[in-house]
Formats: C-alpha cells, structure tokens, sequence
C-alpha cells in the first residue's frame, strides 16, 4: 500500500472586514488573509483527493491546482504597492512564505514522489521516505507558525482585534493530519514483515537454504516485535478496526515463521539429499549398484512423492491465508482513511 503525502498550511484566523481597498489596516490584513484563505481551500482539495480517490492522475491535478492557487494569491500580494501606507513588512513575510511553499511543494515533492517509487524494496528505503515525507512537512509546519506570527504582529501593531478560531477547514485539516499519521505507525509495523516476507518468498524460489533461513528468523524478529509495539497502540477513538488488522497480520507471519518455514527447509534438505543419492546411483553401473542401494532409492522416490505433495498443499494454504489477509490490511486501511479524512 502506498503511503499517503500531505501537505498542511492554514491561518486559524478570521476577520470582520472585507474591503480590499486599504483605508484602514484591517482591510489590508483582510486582503492578504482572504488570499490564504483561498489557498487553504486547494490545500483541503488535494488531501481530500489524496484520501479519497485512486486516481494518481486527480491528486496530481489538485496538487498542480494547489500551486497555481500559491502562485496567483503571491501574484496579487506581490501588486500591492507600498504595503500598507508604506509598511511592507507583513506583506514581505507573507510572500516569502508563499515562495518557501511553493518551492517545496513543487522540488521537495518531486524528490519524494521520486522516493516513494523505491520506497517499498526496503524496510530502510520505506523509513527513510516517510522521514524525508515528515521533514517537508514540518518544515511547512513551522513556516505556517512563522506565517501566523507575523499575522499576529501586524494585528497588533495596528491595534486589529483578531477572532483566532479554529475553522471548520483547518479542523478538517488538522484531522487529515492525524488520521494519516496513525495509519502510517501501523503500515510501518505491517510493512517490516511483509518486505521480509516477500525477500524470504524470493529466497524459497531460488530454493537457497541459506537466506530461506536468515529471513525466517527475521520475520519471526520483527513479527513479535511488532506485536509488542502494538500493545502500546490504542484504538482510534472506537474503532480498532486497523489494529486488529494489523495483529491478523504480524501472527500469521510469526506463525509462518515458526511453522511454514521450517517445513520448507525440512523439504529442500531432503530433496537435496534424494538428488544426491539419485545422482550417485546414476553414476554407477548396474552391476556396482547393490540391493540397499536400489532399495534406499525407491524408498526415497515413494518419499520424495510424497513430501512433494505434502509441499505444494502448505505452499497453497499458505499462499491463500496470506493473500486473504494482505487483501483485508489493504481494505482495512483504505477505509480507514476514507472514513476519517472529510469528503470535500
């Protein structure tokens, strides 16, 4: 499952006037304020995309249609002449707050969607993502602080009583925000053994005893370090529905690394051992093949058909269990999100 990238940047403000002439302070704060306020709106547009739509086409639409709402609300602060009677200085602040959003936005997403692409080869690669991901967020975080200060400032500096209220916007904001971060604790659990059980999958076809082995003891690791953590975890509000789908998870791995794979090792060593015996007796001329050998032979033919079948029955079952349990994570996780994220 590909994890999800949100943006957030929002003034929690809200003024009486709505003038855009600047007789007074209060209606050039407005002006500026009102452009933000636009920009908040598209912002909400692309994480309602994001968690709501499939379509990598529609969420690349509205983050493109987020940049174009930064680019022509800097356009018109940029235009006003002089500030406000001659103080530029919230003006300034403002547009280079509107230049670090953009520019990251623009460059900062294009090397994480650059990442995200190699992102689930490795449980590193993952991690180091979703670092990069966090990191272009709180930066935008911490601008946005920036952004509401110098609001602030400039309201008292004109003596601008100022209503900071949360909207129903940046509520739905904020919201996205935090759904999006108790999912991704719970894929990162999820996604450790799944990457080593896919790498231990690989190993199995390659039929290579030796890494059948290492990642089977990695995912018995991780499993059961994952179902710690995942005591510390709480319900989201009521619903528990992404942690029980998470624990389904990490028991079927530690169990199929405590069950499966053993008996996959178990079967490679013997079939190793019956192509070895086969190849010696081929070797060997009729007459220097004794009675024991043939007999050890055809024993283990009726041995080796036998464990054949007994192989491609757990292989089977393993394969369905897993898949119906991958498909459920997936399911559960996409519903998750599309409940708790607003709809626009």
């Amino acid at each position: 499952m590909k994890t999800k990238l949100l943006f957030t940047f929002f003034l929690l403000t809200t003024l009486n006037a709505l003038a855009q002439e600047f007789k007074k302070p209060v209606d050039y704060l407005t002006y500026i304020n009102k452009e933000q306020e636009l920009i908040s709106r598209s912002t909400w547009k692309y994480t309602s995309a994001v968690a709501h739509s499939k379509s990598a086409r529609r969420i690349d639409n509205t983050r493109k249609q987020l940049v174009k709402s930064i680019q022509s609300s800097k356009k018109k602060i940029t235009d006003i002449k002089n500030g406000y009677n001659g103080d530029k200085e919230y003006q300034t602040q403002t547009i280079q707050y509107l230049d670090f959003c953009e520019k990251n936005i623009n460059e900062e997403y294009d090397k994480i969607i650059n990442m995200q692409e190699v992102a689930e080869q490795s449980y590193d690669a993952m991690e180091a993502y979703l670092m990069a991901r966090d990191l272009v967020n709180k930066k935008l975080d911490e601008e946005n602080e920036k952004a509401i200060l110098a609001f602030n400032n400039f309201a008292q500096k004109y003596n601008i009583t100022v209503n900071n209220q949360e909207t129903e916007l940046s509520r739905k904001i904020k919201l996205s925000g935090e759904v999006f971060d108790y999912h991704t604790a719970l894929y990162l659990l999820f996604f450790k053994t799944n990457i080593t059980d896919i790498n231990l999958s690989l190993a199995i076809e390659r039929k290579d005893l030796g890494a059948i082995q290492q990642n089977g003891s990695a995912l018995l690791q991780y499993a059961e370090e994952g179902l710690e953590k995942l005591k510390l975890i709480k319900p989201y509000g009521n619903d528990n529905s992404m942690v029980l789908a998470t624990k389904k998870c990490l028991e079927f791995y530690k169990k199929e690394a405590e069950v499966y794979v053993p008996k996959i090792i178990d079967f490679y060593m013997f079939n190793e051992k019956f192509e070895n015996a086969k190849k010696s007796l081929e070797n060997k001329t009729n007459k220097d093949k004794t009675k024991e050998e043939i007999d050890n032979y055809n024993a283990m033919v009726k041995q080796v058909n036998k464990e054949i079948d007994n192989f491609n029955k757990t292989n089977t079952a393993n394969f369905q269990e897993k898949n119906n349990l991958l498909n459920t994570w997936n399911t559960t996780g996409e519903n998750f999100i599309s409940k708790y994220v607003p709809a626009e």
